[in-house]
């Protein structure tokens, strides 16, 4: 179950990764962009932050991706979306 409040997507995709995450998933990886793995690969974390920390980590790495998206595909997407 996905809590964090902020989550990156591509602009092509038409699940919310907040309630439809398998589908979300499937049409990411079925297009080749692993937004997930991305976004893995960018966060700087550790074990040894705290939840808020991790947090913000997540959040600094959805940022950066967003400001270079070279491919022109990420966006940030809410739960109050």
């Amino acid at each position: 179950m996905v809590t964090h409040p902020r989550m990156l997507t591509t602009t092509d995709n038409p699940f919310d990764p907040f309630t439809q995450y398998d589908e979300w998933e499937a049409f990411d990886h079925d297009r080749g962009y692993f937004t997930d793995a991305l976004l893995a690969r960018i966060t700087i974390t550790s074990d040894e932050l705290s939840d808020t920390d991790q947090d913000e980590a997540i959040e600094t790495a959805i940022t950066e991706i967003i400001s270079e998206n070279t491919l022109g595909i990420y966006k940030a997407v809410t739960k109050s979306d």
